[in-house]
């Protein structure tokens, strides 16, 4: 073997350890992260903290009840604005490559997803708390549904465009419409692709708290009328962890703990759905 032959072998071999290792600098953070927020907030999880409401200040106990039911309602109540939205732009973006109004759509679509999260909430807040004179869960779900939607558009029209035209082709020499062609046969086919960036957008939105201070507000009771402020997981972070009270710091590290546990699990259910569509494909 050649010394050029051995330098290159040994050159390739160096770039690999330090590849290697630049992959384990950016795991190392993400793991230590997860060990100390699962060390301080596993601890505090209990049937009780699951099932109760706050308690006030002085009390020792009380849960998060209100909270986790205030993040479902209003990821649930976000993603009926955001999905059929985002799925229906993302179809035409897909059928329409090359127009005028795709091509400002993406543009469009490209700014909203650069725009920092409490920007979307003080616009939520001009555009319906202020005109409402009331905060409410309705607004804070707006501006959840605004941010699930670039997500959404770019991985419907991506998964689309991968579909071969022979799947069009076929329909259509079959007579079907173009409205059944895309409804039986474009998302069926693409349906895994476009579920993975439905649960990617819920699980960016799930811990988002920017929005929420200008929309929902936050609620110490259990409600569940959207047209009201409503507590949420995020919102009772900010709002426990800044306190100067210890009982409320343990709320907070156990209201991390599920949250992290949530957006982890949406994670984790994305990469496998996305693996079972490549395979697909």
């Amino acid at each position: 073997m050649s010394v050029h032959i051995k330098y290159r072998i040994g050159k390739s071999r160096v770039f690999q350890v330090i590849i290697a290792l630049l992959a384990f600098a950016c795991v190392v953070p993400l793991m230590f992260i997860l060990f100390y927020i699962l060390k301080a907030g596993i601890t505090k999880i209990n049937w009780h903290f699951l099932t109760n409401l706050p308690k006030p200040v002085g009390e020792t106990g009380g849960g998060i009840a209100n909270a986790l039911l205030g993040t479902v309602l209003l990821v649930l109540t976000a993603s009926v604005i955001a999905i059929p939205v985002g799925i229906l732009c993302g179809i035409y973006l897909s059928e329409n490559r090359k127009s005028r109004l795709a091509y400002w759509s993406r543009l469009c679509i490209d700014i909203l997803q650069g725009v920092p999260s409490i920007v979307i909430g003080i616009v939520a807040y001009f555009w319906l708390v202020k005109p409402l004179g009331v905060f409410s869960a309705l607004s804070g779900s707006v501006a959840l549904a605004i941010m699930m939607l670039p997500t959404i558009v770019s991985s419907t029209e991506e998964t689309l465009k991968l579909l071969p035209d022979t799947l069009r082709e076929a329909a259509f020499a079959l007579g079907m419409p173009f409205h059944r062609v895309i409804l039986k046969v474009i998302i069926p086919c693409g349906f895994s692709g476009i579920l993975s960036g439905v649960m990617l957008s819920v699980a960016r939105v799930s811990g988002e708290t920017a929005p929420l201070l200008f929309t929902a507000f936050g609620n110490p009771y259990l409600s569940t009328n959207i047209l009201k402020p409503m507590q949420s997981l995020p919102l009772l972070i900010f709002n426990y962890a800044t306190s100067p009270y210890n009982d409320w710091h343990d709320l907070a590290w156990g209201a991390s703990c599920i949250l992290l546990i949530w957006v982890l699990l949406l994670n984790i259910f994305t990469k496998l759905v996305t693996r079972k569509w490549k395979v697909q494909l």
